[in-house]
């Protein structure tokens, strides 16, 4: 029965995400005033399937996949919430909204300085080894794991697995553009009327889904790039270097926000 439940949970959950996601500027399935703590909620709960998963397969490569998994993205969650923190401390507000609606006259990426610049690039790695997508991709290790978790799947219940693995890696870069993109909202520069004038002709739809397919780009791009890191290189990785520096970079950004620092 578990074994049969862990991919449509892993589905599930990924397209509950998408709830709160504002696509195109009057376009959001569930306007909430806890959008980013709903995201951060469900989608912690991406580990319970892959951990059935390995559990029920009965097979000790699956549970090593599973196992490697779980401890991959409950540590990179941290520095992706860290990260998530500091556009909302400086927005006040935990609704997606909000958040885009801040960003009327500037993207955070820019009017937000270094800070908002280095929780931008922690958040993409954060997210990269959350969605397991190489180099962080440990799970399905071909060379030593056969496949992770997926081992004993087939069928329809391996395609759900995959599936979720792409939509998530859709949503977390809904989110990073968003939060950090300025969402639906179009690029503007300061006094350049007429330069504002068109960008504002094309539709909001258009701008969400750039920005979001060119960080799915980046994120394919790490694949590209990179080779795979060995468990213990991407666990130092976490706890000594993002998350010290995210933490340090939450305060900088709450220093910001009191002395209203940004533009």
């Amino acid at each position: 029965f578990l074994f049969n439940l862990a991919p449509f949970i892993a589905i599930i959950v990924a397209m509950m995400l998408m709830a709160p996601i504002a696509f195109a500027k009057d376009f959001q399935l569930w306007d909430m005033n806890f959008g980013v703590l709903y995201i951060s909620a469900i989608s912690s709960m991406m580990v319970i399937s892959i951990l059935m998963a390995g559990w029920a397969s009965n097979n000790k490569y699956s549970l090593m996949g599973a196992m490697r998994s779980g401890a991959q993205i409950v540590s990179y969650e941290l520095s992706a919430g860290l990260s998530i923190l500091a556009v909302v401390v400086l927005t006040g507000s935990l609704n997606l909204n909000d958040i885009i609606q801040s960003q009327a006259n500037g993207w955070w990426i820019f009017k937000g300085h270094i800070p908002v610049m280095i929780a931008f690039v922690i958040f993409i790695i954060a997210v990269t080894a959350e969605t397991n997508r190489a180099p962080f991709d440990l799970a399905e290790a071909e060379s030593e794991l056969t496949a992770g978790f997926h081992t004993e799947y087939s069928g329809m219940k391996f395609a759900l697995f995959f599936l979720a693995e792409y939509v998530n890696v859709f949503i977390v870069c809904a989110i990073g553009a968003t939060l950090f993109l300025g969402g639906w909202m179009p690029f503007h520069i300061g006094h350049w009327q007429g330069f504002n004038q068109v960008m504002d002709y094309i539709p909001s739809s258009l701008w969400f889904f750039g920005k979001t397919f060119f960080l799915i780009f980046l994120i394919m791009w790490f694949r590209w790039t990179f080779p795979r890191l060995r468990i213990d290189q991407l666990l130092n990785l976490e706890w000594k270097y993002l998350l010290p520096i995210s933490m340090f970079n939450l305060l900088l950004v709450t220093a910001m926000a009191i002395l209203g620092w940004y533009f």
